[in-house]
């Protein structure tokens, strides 16, 4: 069955553009892009990297960075716009690297993408060197878990139901239509650990700038969390 990706790569492109939708441009960016400033990260590796918008972005950096995607039109487009750089078909449960591959390990939204993460998360742990970071962006559990509903008065609400389901869903915005995963935190967060992993940071952002009735309707919900984990250097 698919996934909904090959079908919806073209209309995906186009909703990107080169500054991302509103939660990338607004939300999610700035705080990712701030903690790889001045950290040193020599070669990163971009889980699900798309069109390659967040790899160009690193390299912007200084960070010389691999994108990896099952999708073969996303995959053309990021080398279009970035004909030196590397991107290659793969699947995150299997990823086609060395042990300690990386220092740096990304995965901006794409844990909602993937089928297995009980094989992806022991990957992007392989191929992360001792001391490296994985850095993951992912919609929030609660948000996937919920629906924006009417009262008879016109009042909305964000209901959430069904939160401990692990299931995929079919997501649509925009001429886009793919499977989305909601599974609660505690699975994610059960692998990461079970990984030996250890969490330095977490923050659920909150919009900066963009359209004011956007804002407001990410403000009412816990919409984005992002982490960033350190694999022992032992």
């Amino acid at each position: 069955m698919s996934d909904g990706w090959n079908e919806s790569a073209a209309a995906w492109i186009a909703d990107m553009g080169e500054t991302g939708d509103f939660g990338r441009a607004c939300v999610l960016d700035a705080p990712m892009l701030d903690r790889l400033r001045g950290r040193g990260f020599r070669r990163a590796l971009d889980v699900g990297c798309g069109e390659g918008r967040f790899c160009r972005r690193m390299q912007e950096l200084g960070i010389a960075s691999v994108g990896i995607d099952p999708t073969d039109a996303l995959l053309r487009r990021a080398r279009d716009r970035d004909p030196a750089g590397a991107y290659l078909p793969g699947r995150a449960e299997a990823l086609p690297f060395a042990d300690r591959a990386f220092d740096l390990v990304v995965s901006y939204l794409t844990l909602i993408d993937i089928p297995d993460i009980r094989a992806a998360i022991p990957e992007m742990a392989r191929v992360l060197a001792p001391g490296g970071t994985l850095l993951l962006a992912n919609l929030n559990s609660f948000a996937t878990a919920g629906r924006w509903t009417e009262d008879p008065d016109g009042d909305r609400h964000f209901r959430i139901d069904r939160y401990m389901e692990e299931r995929a869903e079919w997501a649509e915005w925009h001429g886009i239509r793919v499977h989305n995963w909601h599974r609660p935190l505690s699975l994610s967060m059960g692998l990461l650990l079970g990984e030996g992993l250890v969490l330095r940071h977490f923050d659920e952002p909150m919009p900066q700038g963009g359209d004011p009735a956007k804002v407001a309707r990410y403000m009412r919900v816990p919409w984005f969390l992002m982490m960033e984990w350190e694999k022992p250097a032992r």
